[in-house]
């Protein structure tokens, strides 16, 4: 069986991920990109659907890690009672395609056993293993190569690769794992200390440009780290996890495959890195965005592949039991195929706040701008299926009306800070439409709040955003009272923000799920602009606590079993902390300067 959520570590090299668990296994591995097929996957199966585990033949009497400071190479440390050792693990970001991993032996002489399991195909294909000549153990499958290369003694047992050994005090054992196509020459072998140092140095250059953000500066660095590393490097996305199918509930159904780039994440993340004085990130998001969108205004989706690909078709693999047996285990989003106003808000939102620190609009993105907010201004008075992409039907949703006036209200402000009063004069009409509909039918007398869809009585974590992109101020009564609802209805344990209230959901899936930390996060955001900011800086703390013993988060958390649910690490939850902590600490918070479109950003200083 898997390890809880939590249990786990990632480790990257800015193409692909890997998790690590508590006990020395790598229990997820997709190669040589993040949507790639695992060669690793008992994470969502068992033991034989591909692992790779170094530990004490004996159960340790403690074991402890952290990630080296700046970096993302984790040390794992097992205790035993007749000494300690420490593994290093970590990939090397670059050309290449390693997975380096060091045992260091501590004190006294501690008995590992390595076992080395490959499935190609997402746990489905064994491979044929053989010995290279210079002494490598090669595993191949179709077009797909994996070389293990170690000084120690590695023999097979029942399909599988497997060695004993003792470490001694002052002792250190390289294990170097290569990628390659399987139709031309295996991966050359490196040094893995000299990839150690090039590794450290690589991630310690990027995160010591992290300014100070108060007392959460390291939270604030671990976080940005984390999304560095979901950055794929050869185009600049960014992923929402690295991992498919962690469920939403234990053994429910709502496992979603999130090893793709949402649009609707943009605004947020480029605050996260602008604000940071990350810009070349920044630059390299924005230039994907743009080049994703590009096309018919009509065919822009709410989430792409990493390089901008288009089809996403979902699929069941059915010989994956699930993690923790929540089965299905699904390939690919059918998400793609919504229609949600809301991302087309998102986009023109994002290049708006990028040109307000200088990262301008390209031509390509300036002769975008006109033909969306057209094809909008034709559309935004349809259904559709939300931020939440459910599964139910498409629904007048209130926050897809209101991105659908962010796009408009930046576009307005947009021309005219460019001297074209006709076209701002043009567009602002539109914003003040959208905007009196949404006032006039989004809100609910009876419950002094903003709620779900049109006609609906039900409230909405998507409502948070109201003030946050300056639909509304945050002073507006209509603004507190929907905070009130929420906190009321959605809100559990006085910290975990639910999305929507869960008794008959309707979003067409089954019922039960965690509570999306992202939401939590806005709620700190809220509490700041309503000028309440001791109740902010208490819920942040209690949602840091949150995260795990190396400071990563997942989608969700389970109030009642106390553990972490949905796909991890997510970038959107780290995204969501990130800017807390920023709105916490600057004077004028990117918040408010988000919302007020005229007021010019607070950048960092390293």
């Amino acid at each position: 069986m898997a390890l809880k959520i939590e249990d786990y570590a990632m480790i990257g090299d800015c193409k692909t991920a890997a998790l690590v668990g508590r006990n020395g296994s790598i229990d997820w591995l997709c190669w040589p990109r993040f949507d790639s097929a695992a060669c690793f996957a008992a994470l969502l199966g068992e033991c034989e659907n591909g692992r790779w585990v170094i530990a004490p033949k004996e159960e340790p009497i403690d074991v402890s890690r952290h990630y080296r400071p700046g970096t993302l190479v984790l040390e794992t440390e097992f205790r035993t009672k007749t000494g300690s050792a420490r593994l290093v693990d970590f990939m090397i970001p670059g050309d290449g395609a390693d997975l380096v991993r060091i045992l260091i032996g501590r004190q006294g002489r501690v008995d590992f056993r390595a076992e080395f399991l490959v499935r190609f195909n997402y746990g489905a294909t064994v491979p044929w293993v053989n010995r290279l000549d210079d002494g490598g153990i090669s595993a191949i499958a179709g077009p797909e190569r994996l070389v293990l290369r170690t000084p120690t003694a590695l023999y097979g047992e029942d399909l599988k690769t497997v060695g004993e050994f003792t470490i001694e005090a002052g002792q250190s054992i390289p294990f170097v794992l290569s990628y390659g196509p399987s139709f031309q020459n295996p991966p050359p072998a490196i040094d893995a200390f000299d990839a150690l140092e090039r590794t450290e140095a690589f991630w310690r250059g990027w995160s010591d440009r992290c300014p100070e953000v108060g007392p959460w500066t390291e939270a604030v660095k671990r976080s940005l780290i984390t999304l560095k590393a979901l950055t794929y490097a050869p185009t600049g996305g960014i992923v929402a996890a690295p991992t498919t199918s962690l469920p939403e509930l234990i053994a429910g159904e709502r496992n979603w495959d999130y090893r793709y780039c949402w649009l609707r994440d943009a605004t947020f993340t480029l605050q996260a890195l602008m604000y940071l004085g990350y810009y070349d990130e920044a630059r390299a998001w924005r230039d994907w965005l743009i080049r994703a969108v590009a096309g018919s205004p009509q065919q822009v989706q709410i989430v792409y592949g990493l390089g901008g690909e288009r089809w996403l078709p979902e699929l069941t693999v059915p010989w994956l039991i699930g993690y923790e047996k929540s089965a299905p285990v699904r390939i690919g989003n059918a998400a793609y195929r919504q229609f949600q106003l809301d991302v087309l808000g998102e986009v023109a939102d994002a290049l708006f706040q990028a040109g307000k620190v200088g990262i301008g609009l390209t031509d390509r993105g300036r002769a975008l701008r006109p033909i969306m907010l057209e094809f909008l201004a034709r559309v935004w008075r349809d259904s559709d299926e939300g931020i939440w992409e459910v599964r139910g039907g498409r629904q007048h949703f209130v926050h897809s009306k209101v991105m659908a006036w962010v796009a408009f209200d930046r576009a307005a402000n947009g021309f005219a800070a460019e001297g074209s009063r006709e076209a701002a004069r043009y567009w602002r009409t539109v914003a003040d439409e959208i905007h009196a509909e949404v006032c006039e039918r989004g809100f609910d007398r009876d419950l002094d709040s903003f709620v779900q869809a049109y006609g609906s009585k039900r409230l909405d974590a998507s409502l948070l955003l109201v003030p946050l992109v300056g639909f509304l101020p945050a002073a507006d009564p209509r603004v507190k009272g929907t905070l009130r609802a929420i906190e009321e209805k959605l809100l559990v344990g006085g910290e975990f923000v639910l999305r929507y209230e869960p008794e008959n959901p309707g979003d067409g899936l089954p019922v039960g799920e965690g509570a999306f930390l992202v939401c939590s996060f806005w709620l700190v955001d809220n509490y700041i602009l309503q000028g309440r900011d001791a109740e902010a800086r208490i819920l942040f703390d209690r949602l840091l606590s949150r995260c795990n013993d190396v400071g990563l988060l997942a989608e969700e958390f389970d109030p009642l079993a106390g553990r972490m649910l949905g796909n991890f690490p997510q970038a959107y939850s780290h995204v969501g902390l990130i800017n807390c902590a920023l709105n916490l600490t600057r004077d004028t918070c990117p918040a408010e300067e988000r919302a007020d479109p005229r007021r010019p950003p607070t950048l960092a200083t390293a």
